[in-house]
């Protein structure tokens, strides 16, 4: 690889550095290939971690590395029923996408439902924020909000529980 080429890399990771922390993301992969033999493969993710890898051949290894850290990312608070997953759960709401989970429309506002409470199907039950973007989340079905599974302001993955109604 030419110093030219290696240093617009750099200027290409410091720009996905930028991008991940402007949307409040918590992770971003890229892969760009130059040629069949010259490639980049970058994942950049909350925490500091920065994985930036140079390939002369196909490389299977790195692709279950990069989804290794969203398991524990999407770990949820402990259970306090026999529920070992709350993903698993009949009545889960979870995350359309990656973003940032409010629980109120506006700050200092209501939250739009507390434990306890009834919602029918299609009622907005908490927004995520992704790429500076409010996505209104729907209650899939109507119920009543059993666990609230994140906090305001906190970080979401694509899949991860939000909350369980019943």
């Amino acid at each position: 690889m030419t110093k030219n080429s290696h240093d617009s890399d750099v200027a290409f990771i410091q720009a996905l550095a930028e991008l991940l922390r402007e949307n409040d993301l918590t992770e971003l992969e890229v892969k760009r290939e130059y040629g069949e033999a010259d490639r980049l493969n970058v994942r950049v993710a909350r925490g500091g971690q920065v994985v930036t890898q140079f390939a002369a051949a196909p490389a299977p290894a790195p692709a279950p590395a990069a989804h290794a850290p969203a398991a524990p990312a999407a770990a949820p608070a402990p259970s306090s029923g026999g529920e070992d997953d709350p993903a698993k759960h009949p009545g889960a709401v979870t995350s359309p996408m990656v973003g940032t989970a409010y629980l109120s429309p506006e700050p200092g506002a209501a939250a739009f439902v507390k434990v306890g409470d009834k919602v029918a199907e299609g009622d907005t039950v908490l927004i995520v924020e992704a790429m500076k973007t409010m996505n209104q989340i729907p209650a899939p079905r109507a119920g009543t909000v059993k666990r609230i599974l994140v906090e305001d302001g906190s970080p979401v993955e694509y899949g991860a529980p939000l909350m369980i109604l019943e």
